[in-house]
């Protein structure tokens, strides 16, 4: 594995600085991406009520994950300002403590959720073979959930730090390794071949992800602890809290944490009105998801980038470079996603047709890939200059963009067109495009506003 690299990314051309840093997390996270579809192909080879369980199971993880955005987004703004006015002391102990405090988080959070799990699951479904999928899958995920938070930062740490490259292998051994678990541990026998396997099923699914996960995390706790000439973290610094550290990772993420659960319940909300127009347009809806958080990768490398330069630079008291690469950022994410855009316009079929082969979902997800794969070019503009927001700890026009855009857009637009005037389903598909039109607006206002300038954390 590559050691933490130099800190040259305040030198030089900053254009290729950002493109070093998106690339190899692009490709990492594409990766993982790909995984998710698989694994969802293997566990839909068991039954339709394990892959209900699973779906169940991770709407209501997606609660605890809140709190894993919270200090994620918290830790990118103290690292990477403090390695950039090179006080590598404080680095040291911020990368230290978002791991320590991570965990602890993980840790109360998992006893909670574990508790509740069964109830909840009652809630969204009376099937007994769905529940027991569910807690087959979810109990292990649970109990490993401070290894999986854990993992996010050390990657986080590492990219903060400008190593890009390293995530991503770590990115690449991970998912590598649950593609190859998954089939062994799920099955008797692995599909296609006599060779014998665990047959554990759901749990299977479970564990294999679990495995790959603390291969991650040991690889990259291994390479922080190794370090280099300027930041390496100890083991006695993983058992200390630092509670005026800890409560800047709790406080400046805090609004990213709540865009996040306002954006998942407003998800929540908007496949309650899609279920108005039947089974084959949740179905199409399902997998437009899957394509948009594929597509969605790139964006999410450039602005994990850029966020890092942003930060450097502001720590720095470069707020031009901050700027430059903001715009740049933007730039990218739109030229990257128009492309998208064009072949999704042009081959929509053929997209459907890679997931199933029914023609009535096929033909309502053809007028869905779009306009929703498209609507990714203004969600990148919007994300591109957002790095600022990141990178500063001003993160409060997340919040107000995401409820703006959701709350007082999409979800009443839905509402309209659906429920009161019953228009057809094409109305659902627009309502993102206005959603990611109204988050262009706030994103602008804020960035001309101009308090990411001078904040500080």
């Amino acid at each position: 594995m590559d050691k933490i690299e130099k800190n040259e990314l305040l030198t030089g051309n900053f254009k290729k600085n950002l493109l070093k840093l998106a690339l190899p997390t692009s490709l990492g996270f594409a990766l993982q991406s790909v995984y998710d579809m698989v694994d969802m192909m293997w566990v839909g080879r068991i039954s339709s009520s394990t892959v209900a369980g699973v779906t169940i199971f991770s709407t209501i993880f997606w609660i605890v994950v809140v709190l894993n955005e919270i200090i994620g987004a918290s830790s990118i703004s103290l690292i990477t300002q403090s390695y950039g006015k090179k006080d590598f002391e404080r680095t040291r102990r911020i990368i230290e403590q978002t791991l320590t405090f991570k965990v602890l988080v993980a840790i109360i959070a998992a006893i909670i959720i574990s508790i509740i799990l069964e109830p909840l699951l009652w809630f969204f479904s009376k099937d007994k073979a769905v529940v027991e999928a569910a807690l087959d899958y979810g109990y292990i995920r649970m109990f490993f959930l401070p290894v999986m938070f854990a993992s996010y930062s050390v990657n986080t740490a590492l990219r903060c730090l400008g190593n890009a490259k390293t995530p991503m292998k770590i990115m690449i051994i991970s998912s590598m390794t649950n593609i190859i678990l998954d089939p062994i541990f799920m099955f008797k026998y692995i599909p296609g071949t006599d060779i014998p396997g665990f047959n554990f099923g759901v749990f299977g699914a479970a564990l294999a992800t679990v495995i790959s996960t603390i291969i991650a995390f040991s690889i990259g706790l291994f390479i922080l602890l190794k370090g280099n000439s300027k930041i390496n973290i100890t083991f006695k610094g993983l058992f200390k809290l630092d509670w005026e550290i800890d409560k800047k990772l709790l406080t400046i993420g805090f609004p990213t944490g709540i865009e996040v659960l306002m954006r998942n319940l407003a998800s929540m909300a908007t496949l309650k009105f899609v279920s108005i127009y039947g089974t084959n347009t949740v179905a199409a809806m399902g997998i437009g998801s899957k394509l948009f958080n594929f597509a969605f990768t790139p964006i999410i490398g450039i602005s994990m980038g850029s966020s890092t330069i942003v930060g450097q630079a502001l720590g720095a008291d470069k707020i031009e470079k901050a700027k430059s690469t903001a715009k740049f950022a933007a730039l990218v994410d739109v030229v990257m996603m128009g492309i998208v855009a064009i072949i999704s316009i042009i081959i929509p079929e053929q997209i459907m047709k890679a997931f199933i082969d029914d023609p009535a979902v096929i033909n309502i997800g053809i007028p869905m890939i779009r306009i929703l794969i498209p609507s990714l070019t203004l969600a990148g503009f919007a994300i591109g200059l957002g790095c600022v927001f990141t990178g500063s700890g001003h993160n409060f026009p997340f919040l107000l963009a995401s409820i703006f855009s959701r709350w007082c857009i999409q979800v009443p637009m839905l509402f309209v067109t659906s429920k009161l005037l019953n228009l057809s389903v094409i109305f659902v598909w627009l309502s993102f495009l206005a959603a990611e039109i109204g988050e262009i607006f706030v994103t602008l206002y804020h960035y001309n506003k101009g308090i990411w300038k001078t904040k500080r954390v």
